[in-house]
């Protein structure tokens, strides 16, 4: 633990990039194998589920730290971070001695805490925070609250790993993808040479930057594939041996929650990996996100629900075929590859339509277009290109459509989080509905920081009522405020939700009255629900 817990502060000190892969680096290096395999475990985003609940772990804290519930509260708003607070509230260790492993912390002490109950509980923390020291038992606080992060990208640390073993980043992306154990062996056997990847194992996803200039700065059009940027969930599915899998972008295992995809893969030859997008999809016509939203998250499948949130697997690109990995071969190679293999596919496996056009003047009033397909906008894909792992500047782009945009007054302010706890930074913005504000939408991202500390100091001036770290404020100041899709939501008073909403920018020079209303919001929502009009009711294939 001692030793995870000094990464973790090298980590969290340095803002280069170069100093945090030569610290991992340095890491991966020294430690056990069993103690690397965990860290790795845990800086790739992967958390044990909860194994103590937070009420807990507040009493034991006001408790031991002898404050009032009115001073913790505000304690942690202060500090932003209840792993933190915690850790600094509590008085120093009492207790030494030699120091566990990274690993026997994990095995030995914090996944039995799940089956303690209470007492045991309260007596086991107390206990352990009495032989940590101040960083350790910050660390030790990320780690039981499920709530380990620090500022290093999952990148930068398969970057460092793959220097410490000698092998390519690409490699030891793909070797770590998906679901494993953090055993020794398992960190031993990602350094040998002739380690195969097993079966259920996806490839790290190729992503795509968003596209900023004129297409036309990319070159002729030709040197170009265009399709839609289908708005699901982005997912791999596996056809190796008898098995087939459906793995999310999250890697996530999602393949009992889209039975009727799993059937259409069937059809396809074992030692196929194809990459795509699962879509709510019914007879030809794309449905709405919204739609698809009622079957994530959602173990238990209903013939209901089965028959109102349909869905379908729009497949554009083939990773591997007949067990040979395509990676490297170039795109059109790919796609024709792609197309010849899906051509007698089922209903439920589509190939995802090229965009044919002559010009890139010819794309845009297609990309206009966007939303009546249910799509974001184009994607548009280097026909050259290999399939890279991560984010390749250059090869792939996202050209989506311009987001909606309403006028909107803020309401409420939130502190941040981490670094950023002594600033409001989340805010709650409405609409006027009848002559009142109604809350539609938080934000927090949008403004530089220069306009975050001027709204802050703003806020502070014009509180109308505290409500513990929250702030009711004037409703005198607007934003324009951008999201990607709007639906209707039986859980907002609002009677709608928005998706990704963000911060466009700060209207200065209107007035809180000049804001938009609820009824130009909804008018937004159109016909979600009702049957396309004729020309939409097919996937929008080339002509």
């Amino acid at each position: 633990m001692r030793r995870f817990a000094a990464l973790y502060e090298a980590l969290d000190r340095t803002t280069s990039t170069n100093a945090k892969v030569a610290a991992l680096e340095a890491y991966f290096k020294e430690a056990p194998p069993g103690d690397a395999a965990w860290a790795l475990y845990f800086l790739t985003g992967r958390k044990l589920k909860r194994l103590i609940p937070s009420r807990v772990l507040w009493a034991l804290t006001r408790d031991r730290a002898g404050l009032p519930e009115w001073l913790l509260e505000h304690s942690y708003a202060a500090v932003g971070d209840f792993s933190e607070a915690m850790a600094l509230l509590v008085a120093p260790p009492t207790a030494s001695g030699a120091p566990l492993p990274l690993e026997r912390w994990v095995r030995e002490r914090l996944i039995p805490l799940r089956a303690m109950d209470a007492a045991a509980q309260r007596e086991a923390i107390t206990r352990w925070w009495d032989e940590l020291t101040e960083p350790e038992r910050l660390v030790f606080n990320k780690l039981v609250t499920a709530e380990f992060r620090v500022g290093v990208a999952a990148t930068l640390v398969i970057r460092a790993l793959a220097r410490s073993v000698g092998l390519s980043s690409a490699e030891i992306a793909h070797r770590v993808m998906g679901d494993w154990e953090p055993t020794a062996d398992f960190f031993r056997g990602l350094a040998r040479v002739d380690a195969d990847a097993e079966s259920s194992r996806p490839y790290p996803f190729c992503l795509a930057s968003p596209l900023e200039d004129p297409p036309a700065t990319l070159g002729a059009i030709d040197e170009w594939l265009v399709e839609w940027k289908w708005d699901g969930i982005r997912a791999q599915a596996l056809r190796r041996g008898s098995a087939a899998q459906l793995w999310s972008r999250g890697e996530e295992l999602v393949t009992p929650r889209f039975p009727e995809i799993v059937k259409a893969l069937a059809s396809v030859p074992a030692g196929t990996v194809l990459d795509g997008e699962i879509l709510a999809y019914r007879e030809g016509v794309v449905l709405p996100f919204a739609v698809l939203q009622r079957r994530i998250g959602r173990l238990s499948l209903t013939p209901r629900l089965l028959r109102e949130a349909p869905v379908a697997f729009v497949a554009y690109d083939v990773l591997e075929q007949e067990r040979r990995d395509l990676r490297e071969s170039p795109l059109s190679d790919r796609r024709m590859r792609l197309e010849a293999l899906l051509t007698t596919a089922p209903p439920g496996l589509i190939v995802s339509p090229r965009i044919e056009a002559r010009s890139w003047d010819e794309l845009a009033p297609l990309r206009e277009q966007s939303r009546t397909h249910q799509v974001e906008g184009l994607m548009l894909k280097r026909l050259s290109s290999p399939y890279t792992a991560g984010r390749k500047r250059g090869d792939w782009w996202k050209w989506k459509v311009d987001p909606y945009a309403v006028d909107v007054v803020l309401l409420y302010a939130h502190p941040g989080h981490g670094r950023r706890a002594s600033l409001f930074t989340d805010y709650t913005f409405a609409v006027w509905d009848g002559g009142e504000l109604v809350p539609v939408a938080k934000a927090y991202s949008g403004l530089s920081d220069a306009e975050i500390q001027e709204l802050d100091a703003w806020i502070r001036r014009h509180t109308l009522e505290r409500m513990g770290p929250n702030r009711a404020v004037e409703p005198v100041q607007v934003f324009e405020l951008g999201f990607e899709a709007i639906a209707r939501s039986t859980r907002h008073r609002s009677g709608v939700a928005v998706r990704f909403p963000r911060i466009l920018r700060w209207r200065k020079d209107k007035l809180a009255s000049e804001a938009d209303t609820l009824e130009t919001l909804k008018a937004l929502l159109g016909p979600h629900g009702a049957p396309p009009e004729p020309a939409q009711r097919r996937l929008p294939f080339e002509s």
